[in-house]
């Protein structure tokens, strides 16, 4: 079988930040903005809510890392990592080096510098994962797996959000 161009695979991180911003929204969250560029990099989403946000759910609340309650306006600058299994960075997680926080923190302020009205919101640094399968049409038979907080099936892969770290690292870091 030859090997189709690159332009006939989807995105597959792409699909997985429209699962997280999707989600986001549908526990209140308003999304401001779809790959924040700037020359330090991208935002992959930031989100924006205001007042209480109310649960998530119990079920899902074991998932979460934090409290979704918010007692005023909060920006999340959301790093969306999808991966499938077996990847060799846990996940997405230990791809979220201090060198990587340090671009994002740098993204947040010119997306702040850029919206001065905002200026004065509470701000965190989240981090979704998402598991990323391939489906195949000669599945024979149902696997369990952990429970996710949301799943989507899209262009033949199906996609978890497996976790969601509320504030998962400080805005404190040296920009040195």
């Amino acid at each position: 079988m030859a090997n189709l161009p690159p332009s006939h695979y989807p995105d597959i991180g792409h699909l997985g930040e429209d699962l997280v911003a999707q989600w986001l929204q549908s526990t209140g969250w308003e999304i401001l903005h779809r790959r924040f560029s700037s020359r330090w990099g991208e935002i992959d989403i930031i989100a924006q809510h205001d007042g209480s946000a109310g649960e998530a759910g119990e079920q899902e609340s074991r998932k979460v890392v934090g409290e979704l309650r918010t007692q005023h306006s909060v920006l999340a600058f959301v790093e969306v990592k999808t991966r499938s299994s077996g990847s060799w960075d846990a996940g997405g997680r230990n791809a979220i080096t201090p060198q990587k926080q340090a671009k994002i923190w740098r993204k947040a302020g010119i997306f702040l510098a850029q919206c001065p009205e905002k200026a004065d919101y509470s701000c965190r640094f989240d981090v979704a994962i998402i598991y990323c399968q391939r489906i195949s049409k000669n599945l024979a038979g149902v696997t369990a797996t952990q429970s996710a907080l949301a799943t989507s099936s899209v262009a033949g892969y199906k996609f978890k959000l497996q976790e969601y770290i509320l504030a998962a690292f400080d805005s404190s870091i040296d920009n040195g």
